[in-house]
């Protein structure tokens, strides 16, 4: 039987005027996974993060972490796991290495350990360069990253990242992405919170998606694009087509002279697309898939389509 990360069974909060941010929320993320749970803004996300931080108290329900009660060993508990969430906080005046060695000390660990681990994190999040940096003078991208390496410095199992890449750069947020899939492989289970949806995409093999409280759908990542009836491609032609050529079965887009998007049903597959292009005497140069799939699917699930 896989080990248990993250069990949350029949999770209730609700607040004055009995808004229920949270209602019989039900979750289980295996150890070694990669873990998205997606929801629009007001969902329950940040709730149910609250609540496993012991930030938030809960109503009903239990949590575990790696089988031990939050409630019973709330200490141990937090032993075991690291949370980014979406606001920074760190003391902006202290200097980063000092920020990391001060988390670390919070822990217990040896002097040696946390030397090791605060100079092997900032290496391997790029702010080696920054250590003597007062944190305040640190840029937005840089702040994000110092709060990975934060919640990393003593080593938990389990990883929550909430928002971790907001007001990160393209390039930043890609080399994040590395790492953290990097630190999974050798083992860190990650709970990953995020709007952008092609995050959760290209990183995670399971997720679960909440809406007003309630957990709506629980797949592995695969599963959940196979539901899409459609998907739209583009294809980048060797020579110019005209706009009024018609295709036959085909819903196309004339991009420009040289680009044309298809929306493909799941039923009719690329391969028949790229028949029709052939018996019409177009030749294809390269193909790439236009459609946000995930998104999609979210605003489907959501109610929001």
């Amino acid at each position: 039987m896989d080990k248990v990360a993250l069990d949350i069974e029949n999770l209730c909060k609700v607040y004055p005027k009995n808004f229920k941010a949270l209602d019989n929320v039900n979750l289980k993320v295996n150890s070694g996974d990669f873990y998205a749970l997606l929801g629009p803004n007001g969902a329950g996300k940040s709730t149910l993060i609250g609540i496993i931080s012991s930030l938030v108290n809960k109503n009903k329900g239990k949590v575990e972490i790696l089988g031990i009660d939050i409630d019973k060993n709330h200490a141990l508990a937090k032993q075991k796991m690291g949370i980014v969430g979406q606001e920074v906080n760190f003391n902006q005046f202290e200097t980063v290495y000092q920020i990391l060695t001060q988390q670390a000390g919070y822990f217990g660990l040896d002097r040696s350990v946390i030397k090791k681990n605060s100079e092997y994190y900032l290496k391997e999040l790029d702010l080696w360069d920054k250590r003597n940096e007062q944190g305040r003078n640190l840029s937005g991208g840089m702040k994000r990253r110092l709060m990975v390496a934060k919640a990393l410095v003593n080593e938990p199992e389990l990883l929550i990242l909430d928002e971790p890449t907001a007001g990160v750069d393209i390039e930043l947020r890609r080399s994040l992405w590395e790492f953290l899939k990097e630190i999974n492989r050798k083992g860190t289970t990650i709970i990953l919170t995020t709007h952008y949806l092609e995050e959760a995409e290209k990183l995670c093999k399971n997720i679960s998606i909440i809406d007003q409280g309630k957990i709506v759908k629980t797949s592995s990542m695969k599963s959940l694009l196979k539901e899409l009836e459609s998907e739209v491609y583009v294809f980048e032609t060797k020579e110019k087509v005209s706009n009024d050529q018609k295709l036959e079965n085909l819903q196309i887009n004339y991009i420009d002279e040289f680009t044309i998007s298809v929306q493909v049903n799941k039923s009719k597959g690329i391969d028949e697309v790229l028949k029709i292009f052939q018996s019409n005497g177009i030749e294809i140069n390269s193909i790439h898939n236009e459609t946000n799939r995930l998104e999609e699917l979210f605003l489907k699930l959501t109610n929001q389509i």
